[in-house]
């Protein structure tokens, strides 16, 4: 079959661990692009914290932000689709976090927002300062996400993370079953909160549809539990070699790490 849309998590999918998108993938995928093969991002992340990668690829396609939250169009600047937390779902799970020491970030609007200079937050500015200024990623340090709630228009979703995996998932199942909201493990060591119905297979199924095609028509590639919604609905789920077992078991297809040119190999033998 010949698939007419690319869709690519980012963090242990496209990037390597420096964040780096390979060589061989960044052939192949402008190679898709001149054949009218549509590329699309869809990624845990901010839209503030994926201009370098969207603009190396050189992409007129929305994003997919946040696990499905929102639709983002770069050259517009504009939200296409969103479905945010609610002010009082936002303080629905402070009031699980409080008291905890799991680090939590909150995305809202144009700016992923921090308490305290967590790893995370300390790794992501690390980051920010090897960019150009124009593709920074808006980090904002705020004395109260209380207050802070009042003040954004949007939130997206919250990060929250911890070195203690078996506290971060007691804690996040417990938000899940007290609240009508969504955790999904976005990395191996952080849950991402959104509203519940929120993923990217289903923000990708709504972008698909209003091109006037199917999910047949998508090779998508991922390789943590945010990415099997696209995975299992995509006509052909690509799981990374550094995916889990449990991603990889619901995949249609394994290919190599994510330091491997895996994409490259799995793209010119399907698609091109």
């Amino acid at each position: 079959m010949s698939y007419r849309i690319i869709a690519l998590d980012l963090d242990g999918t496209l990037l390597d661990p420096q964040k780096n998108i390979l060589p061989e993938s960044l052939i192949v995928l402008n190679e898709a692009r001149k054949a009218g093969i549509k590329v699309l991002i869809a990624t845990g992340r901010h839209h503030v914290a994926i201009h370098p990668f969207y603009q190396a690829l050189q992409l007129d396609t929305p994003a997919i932000c946040c696990n499905g939250t929102y639709l983002y169009d770069y050259h517009e600047k504009k939200v296409l689709a969103s479905d945010p937390l609610s002010s009082q779902e936002a303080i629905k799970v402070l009031t699980h976090l409080k008291n905890t020491d799991i680090h939590r970030l909150m995305y809202v609007d144009d700016a992923m927002l921090y308490e305290e200079p967590y790893d995370t937050v300390l790794r992501t500015m690390k980051w920010s300062e090897t960019l150009p200024e124009s593709q920074r990623p808006t980090m904002r340090h705020v004395t109260s996400f209380q207050h802070a709630i009042h003040e954004v228009q949007s939130i997206w979703k919250f990060a929250t993370s911890s070195p203690d995996l078996v506290k971060l998932r007691e804690v996040t199942a417990q938000i899940e079953n007290d609240t009508d909201l969504s955790c999904e493990w976005s990395w191996f060591d952080q849950v991402d909160i959104t509203k519940k119905g929120n993923s990217k297979g289903m923000r990708l199924k709504q972008w698909v549809e209003s091109q006037g095609m199917n999910m047949k028509d998508v090779i998508a590639f991922g390789d943590n539990f945010n990415d099997l919604s696209m995975l299992k609905a995509a006509g052909l789920g690509v799981a990374m070699g550094n995916s889990g077992d449990a991603i990889k078991e619901q995949a249609d297809l394994v290919t190599l790490d994510n330091t491997q040119p895996g994409i490259a190999e799995v793209i010119r033998k399907y698609v091109l």
